[in-house]
């Protein structure tokens, strides 16, 4: 495919050889049914970006001078579907193929500084449209279907240096829309960009405005931060400006105050050492829920601190009200039940194996460990190594060593008795029959006494579960009927 502009320079000529060979046919044959109705059509943003750096996807951003109606004309029986819950905003989702993509007509928008929803102005000029967006290197387009490489704002230039700069003043970005202020800390996470001075500057002074952006699009953008390939780099751009301290305050609390008295470990280093020791044990990509609960799961700390005789410092309970905490944040956050529960349940049982000492739990004790985790078993074998941030290689070796013989000894019980199923020898209608009672508290009760009698002393026989409840409703002055 050839490069229509003699003017650029070899590096360019270089960087739009990459964008071609990612760009789908299915976008120059898009570009010649705009252009045929009279329309203009280019690639933009991330596709661009990416092909640039050699990150490929499937998914097609393009942008145009046709207002939202007419896409939808000039898309019918092309696209095999067509979607349009963006469509207040300009954008109309179609999918062709395998490619999804989304025709965005060229816009401006910004906040009015007391509503939480932008004011979108179509236009009619790709530089405009271009200049309106968050950051220089997603500010490069690609017109369809000639290719001409459109770059106003050195953004190939940005991509180079690894540098994020927004097209304009960062102050009049920010402004528009303040969550770009959480989309440089995201992008520096995920493609490992330094942001410029005057960005970071930015950022400081308007942290305020991320106030009045809805906690959904704040999650979106956190939840991404997360995900990246450097999530510390973005927390701790998100730590030093400011932001943190209004959309993740219990992050920047645990940089807690260490004087020559009083000396211990730095939390806020400590977990984000352990959110990087929590990743490199992922095996499937990106874990949301064990990231989370690496990153929260000390969050209690600042609460539960007090100091003992000797300089020693306690935290104790800190996981207890550390669960507390994240339900309250994720839930603030907008974050699905699922995922509050899942990671509040972590945070809370991420202490729980220390207790192990060096094998002194008995196998009841290990049956507790494994149904109190339930599903969650294998993130918090993870989350509980991932702990493990001392210097000290031999008290690190004897930890590892120790947790290895846990999970050796929930193997052999797995085995043994399939402990993820472990249910007591008798249900709630068998329970209600034998004690000839009806449903309510007390059948509840006394399942958890067969529970608990179960994991203590694991698996008998329903002969002799019903002897041991029949003693214990005796004790409870329960009679049976």
């Amino acid at each position: 495919m050839a490069v229509p502009n003699d003017d650029l320079t070899p590096e360019q000529r270089k960087a739009i050889a990459e964008l071609l060979r990612s760009v789908a046919p299915i976008a120059d044959e898009l570009g010649h049914r705009f252009a045929a109705a009279g329309h203009e059509l280019a690639l933009v943003g991330g596709p661009v970006r990416d092909a640039l750096l050699r990150r490929p996807g499937n998914d097609i951003d393009l942008t145009t001078d046709a207002p939202p109606e007419r896409i939808l004309e000039l898309v019918d029986g092309w696209a095999d579907a067509v979607w349009t819950i963006g469509i207040e905003f300009g954008t109309v989702g179609l999918r062709k193929g395998n490619y999804q993509l989304e025709i965005t007509t060229y816009r401006s928008e910004s906040y009015d500084p007391k509503s939480r929803k932008p004011e979108v102005l179509y236009g009619t000029s790709l530089h405009d449209d271009l200049a309106r967006r968050d950051f220089a290197v997603n500010a490069m387009a690609a017109r369809l279907p000639g290719h001409e490489f459109v770059d106003p704002f050195g953004g190939l230039a940005d991509l180079r240096a690894k540098v994020l700069r927004t097209p304009g003043r960062p102050e009049d970005s920010f402004s528009d829309d303040p969550l770009r202020m959480l989309r440089a800390a995201r992008f520096s996470a995920q493609i490992g960009f330094t942001v410029d001075p005057a960005v970071v500057s930015a950022m400081k002074d308007m942290a305020g405005r991320i106030d009045i952006v809805s906690a959904e699009r704040v999650r979106g953008e956190l939840s991404k931060l997360l995900c990246g390939a450097e999530p510390r780099q973005g927390l701790a751009l998100l730590v030093d400006t400011g932001l943190a301290a209004r959309v993740l305050p219990e992050l920047p609390k645990l940089r807690l105050e260490i004087d020559e008295h009083h000396r211990h470990k730095d939390v806020y280093d400590h977990s984000l050492i352990v959110l990087e020791q929590a990743i490199a044990q992922e095996e499937h990509g990106p874990d949301l829920v064990l990231r989370l609960a690496a990153l929260l799961h000390d969050i209690g700390k600042p609460k539960t601190r007090s100091f003992e005789s000797g300089g020693r410092v306690t935290f104790h309970h800190h996981e207890v009200v550390g669960a507390q905490l994240t339900k309250a944040r994720l839930t603030a956050l907008r974050y699905p039940k699922e995922i509050i529960s899942d990671v509040s349940r972590l945070v809370e049982l991420h202490l729980r194996f220390h207790g192990y000492g060096t094998g002194e739990w008995t196998d009841a004790a290990v049956r507790r460990y494994v149904r109190d985790a339930g599903p969650l078993l294998a993130r918090l074998h993870k989350l509980t190594r991932a702990d493990c941030t001392t210097r000290n290689r031999r008290k690190a070796a004897d930890l590892a060593h120790t947790y290895d013989d846990l999970e050796r000894r929930i193997a052999r019980l797995a085995a043994e008795e399939e402990l993820g199923k472990i249910r007591p020898e008798l249900d709630g209608n068998e329970i209600q029959a034998i004690l000839g009672i009806k449903p309510g508290p007390s059948v509840g009760k006394a399942y958890k006494f067969l529970l608990d009698l179960r994991l203590d002393h694991g698996p008998m026989s329903k002969e002799a579960a019903t002897a041991e409840l029949l003693r214990w409703a005796r004790e409870q002055g329960i009679e049976p009927s």
